[in-house]
């Protein structure tokens, strides 16, 4: 179920789906986030639970902090790799690289029971704060994001 939640005047994308919730790292997301990401990261989480625990009539088995950390990583992900391909000018590693980008654009966040890599954002849930602040405070200030 495609939903798009309108937080701080920015219309972010999610798909809700039993087990799994789907976030798309696009334009959007990155205005959402800019220059606040640890208090907004927090709304879009809580939202999103929120939301899901309506639509399914059950909690979703994931921490807030766990999906919290695979989406602002993702982000990350992201804006490295949109990052390195304008400086990096080399047309085989810049193909490479929006094939990850792909991967990187849609944050597909599942429960243990769907998800095999659940334990790694798990793992990293502890260490929230430091990715929040390696996160760019205006992810977008190059317009690296284009959609």
């Amino acid at each position: 179920m495609d939903k798009i939640y309108d937080l701080q005047g920015s219309q972010i994308k999610v798909t809700l789906e039993p087990k799994l919730v789907r976030v798309y790292s696009n334009a959007s997301l990155w205005k959402y986030l800019d220059g606040k990401a640890g208090s907004r990261f927090k709304l879009l989480v809580e939202v999103i639970k929120t939301d899901y625990e309506e639509q399914f009539g059950q909690p979703l088995a994931i921490s807030n902090d766990s999906l919290l950390v695979e989406i602002l990583v993702h982000v990350y992900c992201d804006y490295l790799g949109l990052n390195f391909n304008r400086i990096v000018r080399v047309k085989w590693i810049q193909k490479l690289v929006k094939k990850l980008l792909k991967r990187a654009e849609v944050i597909d966040c599942g429960e243990k029971s769907i998800d095999s890599n659940r334990w790694v954002w798990d793992l990293l849930a502890g260490s929230k704060s430091l990715f929040i602040r390696i996160l760019p405070k205006n992810l977008n200030a190059r317009n690296i994001k284009q959609h």
